[in-house]
């Protein structure tokens, strides 16, 4: 449904583009799913360029593997019309060390970064330079239920740790929402765990990939793998937590065995929608609290996973002057507002999370802008696809996960960027 509402904005969006006065270049924007907002967007830039280009937006598959792999290919063949593009930050690197993105103009850099939030900044970063701009920035919560919490008798103002989380699960006899499944958020959760106790799953990413130093095999790992491995053989998230991606998780939640959380603040709106059709009752929704993600330590600091989306301009783009003019319109603190009002996604830039409209719909984005100056990104390299790959199969299912997992994880990474094992 996303998907199609999205395509049918593209295609409102080209026809306004034709429309235009002849010889105005057409940028293409090559965006990931959503629910129309970064169509709205390119006619909003189109109308505010005066005539100067228009801009079209061309639909990216939804699965994030799916959008790596068909613009590294197209971009490896030097295609032109990959003038604007919407990047999952962990894969921006791939693109930007073989020359792939054309370099973001210094007052660019500048301007888009001076209000952003720290997690933004460091997903944009490749080798010390701004490789991409920062358009919006998504971060974990933990979600909860306040009787729940009540009931296991945690203070959700003060910070609270996965064994508290662990604790109050069983002893209230409900389920803990994590995603177990073997995919891309299987890697988020693992590298929220290590940053949480200052230790990089990779600790040099710009140095050369036979000089990288792993950081999994480690006190940290150990202490990650505890984690993962309790919830899994105690079976604190539920039978089905082999198959639990982010919608599961928070459908899961919203059942009678749900308790605490950790996911996307699109559970928000997607639990108000959910209200308003009638398939949980408002009890619930006066019921949802949140709070930033679990610490592992009492001691340190959270860093909570990050997200979002980055733009870059291809180096090839027959108009890279014009695109980076259009991503200066696309990522404005107002647009920025506007797509997290319309669409959930939350922005990169501090400044709009003061706009009124964000304030009336989020009660919580103070809290999502604290967690995204936590934030911290996954692993930043070339390699991404294979480290984040080993991950996840090495630490799926959850059951099996145990003090040899982070260890073993480690030693096949390090074969496989040799050359000596296949993923």
């Amino acid at each position: 449904m996303v998907a199609a509402a999205a395509l049918a904005a593209t295609t409102a969006v080209s026809g306004c583009s034709s429309a235009k006065g002849a010889g105005a270049p057409t940028l293409t924007w090559y965006i990931n799913p959503d629910d129309g907002g970064q169509a709205q967007i390119a006619q909003r830039c189109t109308a505010a360029a005066g005539g100067r280009y228009t801009i079209q937006t061309s639909l990216l598959p939804r699965d994030a593997s799916a959008q790596r792999e068909q613009l590294a290919r197209r971009l490896a063949a030097g295609d032109s019309s990959l003038d604007i593009m919407s990047l999952d930050p962990p894969f921006m690197p791939e693109l930007a060390e073989p020359g792939f993105l054309a370099p973001v103009p210094a007052a660019l850099a500048a301007s888009s970064t001076k209000d952003a939030v720290q997690g933004a900044i460091q997903a944009a970063t490749w080798k010390g330079k701004i490789a991409a701009v920062p358009f919006w920035a998504n971060t974990q919560l933990l979600w909860y239920k306040k009787s729940v919490a009540a009931q296991a008798g945690l203070d959700m103002s003060k910070p609270v740790t996965w064994d508290q989380l662990m604790t109050a699960t069983e002893q209230t006899g409900k389920q803990l929402g994590v995603q177990g499944i073997r995919s891309e958020s299987m890697t988020v959760w693992v590298n929220a765990l290590y940053e949480s106790q200052g230790q990089s799953i990779l600790e040099n990413p710009s140095a050369p990939v036979a000089d990288y130093r792993l950081g999994l095999d480690s006190p940290a790992g150990q202490e990650a793998a505890r984690i993962v491995g309790t919830i899994g053989t105690k079976g604190l998230g539920g039978p089905g937590i082999a198959t639990q991606n982010e919608n599961v998780t928070m459908q899961n939640w919203q059942g009678a065995n749900g308790s605490f959380m950790v996911n996307w603040p699109f559970v928000y709106a997607a639990t108000q929608s959910a209200v308003k059709q009638g398939t949980v009752k408002q009890s619930l929704l006066d019921d949802m609290g949140w709070a930033l993600y679990p610490r592992v330590k009492a001691d340190e600091p959270t860093a909570p996973p990050f997200g979002g989306i980055v733009l870059g301009v291809g180096a090839r783009s027959k108009h890279p002057d014009l695109a980076f003019d259009a991503v200066s319109c696309i990522v404005s603190p107002q647009n920025q507002a506007y797509y997290f009002v319309s669409n959930g996604n939350p922005p990169a830039d501090k400044s709009a999370y003061d706009d009124p409209e964000v304030r009336a719909k989020y009660p919580m984005a103070d809290t999502i802008r604290e967690s995204l100056d936590l934030a911290k990104s996954r692993p930043q390299t070339p390699y991404y696809n294979e480290i984040s790959t080993s991950i996840q199969q090495r630490w799926t299912p959850l059951a099996g996960v145990t003090a040899s997992t982070p260890k073993q994880t480690q030693d096949f990474v390090q074969a496989v960027l040799r050359g000596e094992r296949l993923l």
